[in-house]
């Protein structure tokens, strides 16, 4: 294993669904295979405004990224990804659509889901004990000075300061974008997507993702819950 390796426990669509299509088409990168996708859009700033979320591929963060703690192995981390799934539980259905969010634009419910709040949350517990603690440089690029008291504090037990209650699931589609270009290119992307027809998605599985170096995020495992 490189020693710049990252982790993360994602939800990301089978290979072959139309909603992973339109996200990797979108994003330029196919997380399954680790190759770059030719563009589809005619969009003239596209490769700018998609270069940070290419890197992670099309997906919705559980776990965020995190290296191996000591003693930690990658057998042992797709292990206890099988004894996850095999949990019983109630699987999330949502009704996707484009929105913004934060500055940026994503693939996010409709509405909220308890049940896609649980699933969250059990992750980040479950995989815990095999993250590396926090490093002071990790610490930093969060920017703790900026976050609220209880991001802060989620920061230094889970090592990321969105979880739990400060969850919200989305799958990114470009980085932030000042207002009047996220407006119009939200508007253009949503009607890309309606397209689709979409009217639900089951969040059912949770796939394994590794990051070599700083090579983008890779599928390296799927487990379907």
């Amino acid at each position: 294993m490189p020693h710049h390796s990252r982790f993360a426990i994602y939800y990301v669509p089978p290979r072959h669904a139309p909603l992973y299509q339109f996200g990797a088409a979108w994003l330029g990168y196919d997380g399954y295979s680790g190759e770059p996708l030719q563009p589809v859009c005619d969009v003239a700033d596209w490769r700018g405004i998609t270069e940070e979320p290419r890197v992670y591929g099309f997906h919705a963060t559980l776990k965020p990224p995190f290296a191996l703690a000591e003693g930690a192995t990658v057998d042992r981390l797709i292990d206890t990804c099988r004894v996850f799934a095999a949990k019983p539980r109630a699987i999330p259905v949502i009704t996707p659509k484009v929105d913004a969010i934060g500055g940026f634009l994503a693939v996010v419910p409709s509405s909220p889901s308890a049940e896609l709040q649980q699933l969250a949350a059990d992750c980040v517990r479950d995989f815990d004990g095999l993250r590396a603690p926090l490093t002071e440089a990790d610490r930093a690029r969060r920017r703790p000075e900026a976050l609220s008291a209880p991001q802060r504090d989620y920061l230094e037990r889970w090592g990321y300061p969105y979880v739990m209650d400060q969850f919200r699931f989305h799958m990114t589609l470009t980085g932030r974008l000042p207002e009047p270009r996220r407006d119009a290119l939200l508007a253009q992307l949503q009607q890309s997507f309606a397209e689709l027809a979409i009217d639900h998605c089951a969040i059912d599985r949770i796939v394994l993702c590794q990051q070599q170096d700083r090579a983008p995020f890779r599928v390296i495992g799927e487990f379907q819950l």
